[in-house]
């Protein structure tokens, strides 16, 4: 039976893992660094040919690489959490269609699936995650010269 403060607890995850969703779709990446990483955080979006390092690295890398796809949909699923006091882990699946201009012209959909694997510690400020890693399922539909 799960008490109170772990339920409270996974609330809190849920949270933060899909306000980081939402700023990603907005295109609001510099409030990762105050609403959802800590600073010290590793991102590691490798697995499909991003960044891979720290939060600056990784901010700078979204305003780079999201231009070319004003719509994005990020939707999390099968959200797995381990919660051991202040910390905790997870893996979650990330379901995520992109929008972008094809070389006809014409409007076309990416979608990635992959799996998030996470690292959570609990801060003045509420959870953050710590490390995220990106494990690649598919790739559909990439646009050519993408370099993913």
């Amino acid at each position: 039976m799960l008490s109170l403060q772990e339920i409270s607890d996974r609330f809190e995850l849920q949270d933060l893992i899909y306000r980081y969703s939402q700023l990603i779709d907005g295109k609001d990446f510099d409030k990762l660094a105050t609403d959802v990483f800590t600073p010290d955080a590793f991102i590691d979006y490798s697995a499909f040919g991003g960044s891979k390092g720290d939060l600056s690295t990784t901010i700078a890398f979204l305003h780079k690489a999201m231009k070319r796809f004003p719509n994005t949909q990020h939707l999390n699923a099968n959200i797995q959490l381990k919660i051991d006091g202040d910390r905790a882990t997870g893996r979650l699946m990330c379901y995520n269609p992109q929008e972008f201009t094809n070389e006809q012209g014409e409007i076309d959909v990416l979608v990635c699936g992959l799996w998030y694997v996470d690292e959570y510690v609990r801060t003045p400020k509420g959870w953050r995650i710590k490390n995220r890693v990106e494990e690649r399922c598919y790739f559909a539909n990439q646009p050519k010269g993408l370099g993913l």
